[in-house]
């Protein structure tokens, strides 16, 4: 449900459409958990990255963590408010913020404020814009925000036209963002990979074939491309494998990772850590840049789940 859309409808209507229901999600769920010995289970690798004295250094340098602000918008919008939760963030470590929404400010006036704490907002989740002086408008913002990165967060159809018309779309915006310096991305979820197009050809094959290597990279979402790994049939016995493949067939760079967990008996969302999603051999497989910590669903409060991604973050180590 990345910044308010339904990843988990999208997936469930995409399952529907394939004949497949809540069941199969579930039992692809369950199959993982049985073949977490084998994969590694997350919980358990986090808690030995964290309890003994690894001789390893820290796969995740701490200037590269970051945090998708939509896991703390309830805190955000609510108590204890937005100066507040942002002040928590920076104390907690977090150099870099991901936009999600401008909670009724300028982006000036968000600039100001996140110099004023000393966090930088380097990336942001916007839709495809409408016309012309919606995209000047969403570039402006950016620059002025001093991002390096905007990312598409959200696309979902049944249509192969609508798919091929997006990515037509996107290159189009992302030649104009490179033109202003921007880095120009797209944000998966699972039914990028379980929805069939026709023939058997997914979103995701559309976005990887026709989205310009040169123009637009990728920021995976490491849950999601699991869960879609696990939904499709293809990632059932090695989630990490799939999403390992995913990320090395590509064309298009991966700069930027979205790291939340996934708890193995629901299929839902977890803190990091305590999931069982191996992200080391991950982090291992491909390096990016930008690490930005994100659980849709908080598994206590908003805060207390951006203090575990960032403590996870900052300590898990190479084994």
């Amino acid at each position: 449900m990345c910044y308010g859309y339904d990843g988990h409808g999208a997936l469930r209507q995409s399952l529907s459409e394939r004949g497949l229901d809540r069941r199969g999600f579930l039992k692809g769920a369950a199959a993982t958990a049985g073949g977490v010995a084998l994969a590694g289970a997350g919980a358990t690798a986090a808690a030995q990255a964290t309890a003994r004295p690894a001789p390893n250094r820290p796969i995740v340098p701490p200037g590269l963590i970051s945090i998708q602000l939509y896991s703390v918008r309830e805190a955000l919008g609510g108590e204890p408010g937005f100066d507040a939760t942002l002040r928590a963030i920076a104390d907690f470590g977090y150099p870099k913020v991901e936009q999600a929404g401008y909670y009724g400010r300028t982006a000036a006036e968000l600039r100001a404020f996140y110099d004023e704490i000393g966090v930088k907002c380097t990336s942001s989740h916007d839709g495809i814009s409408g016309d012309q002086a919606g995209l000047d408008q969403k570039i402006e913002n950016a620059l002025t925000l001093g991002q390096g990165y905007m990312v598409v967060p959200y696309l979902n159809s049944s249509s192969l036209s609508d798919w091929q018309a997006w990515a037509e779309r996107m290159n189009v915006e992302a030649e104009q963002a490179k033109a202003a310096g921007l880095r120009y991305g797209y944000h998966n979820h699972a039914h990028e990979f379980t929805i069939d197009l026709g023939g058997g050809r997914t979103p995701w094959d559309v976005l990887t074939s026709e989205l310009d290597p040169g123009l637009v990279h990728l920021e995976i979402d490491i849950y999601w491309v699991v869960t879609g790994g696990i939904n499709s049939g293809e990632g059932v016995d090695d989630p990490e494998g799939f999403t390992l493949d995913v990320i090395r067939r590509a064309p298009q760079k991966v700069l930027q990772y979205h790291v939340k967990d996934r708890h193995a008996d629901t299929g839902d969302m977890a803190d990091l850590g305590t999931g069982h999603i191996d992200f080391p051999r991950i982090f291992r497989g491909h390096r990016v840049l930008e690490y930005i910590m994100e659980n849709d669903t908080p598994d206590v409060t908003p805060l207390q789940t951006a203090r575990v991604g960032y403590d996870y973050l900052r300590n898990v180590r190479m084994r």
